[in-house]
């Protein structure tokens, strides 16, 4: 993969994870959850289509050569949520607290940072980039 496709991917990764554990604000708490523990609330779906996000963000994850003990590190993560998530109500505290994808998240970039620095500092400039252009179209 080249760099652009790798950032891509990891931005995707970041994105879903973030979505998936920590994209709503609870008010006057400042505590985030993501889809992850309200699909839980679905009883069996709900945990099953939690598991296979989480599944889908790993194998990207795979993309980036991870080591073979950070990817088993990921996979109990999400096992573990995706057992404990089963049992009613207590799984799905479990869940918002757990929020094993972003600690897959954070075992994948600091994998990144040790192997390609390099990617990240990309990264800030494409993104530096992105935010000093002006939109096209709009006019002010």
């Amino acid at each position: 993969m080249d760099a652009a496709k790798r950032l891509t991917t990891l931005n995707r990764i970041r994105k879903l994870s973030r979505l998936m554990d920590t994209s709503i604000r609870i008010p006057l708490t400042g505590f985030h959850i993501g889809l992850d523990p309200i699909l839980g609330l679905v009883p069996g779906a709900g945990d099953l289509i939690s598991t296979v996000f989480s599944a889908y963000i790993i194998f990207l994850a795979t993309r980036f050569g991870i080591p073979h003990q950070d990817l088993a590190k990921m996979i109990f993560n999400v096992g573990l949520e995706a057992v404990v998530g089963t049992v009613p109500l207590v799984g799905d505290l479990f869940d918002a607290f757990y929020k094993s994808n972003i600690r897959n998240l954070a075992i994948l970039e600091q994998h990144l940072m040790v192997v390609e620095p390099e990617l990240e500092e990309v990264f800030e400039e494409v993104y530096q980039n992105q935010v000093n252009q002006p939109t096209k179209g709009v006019g002010v």
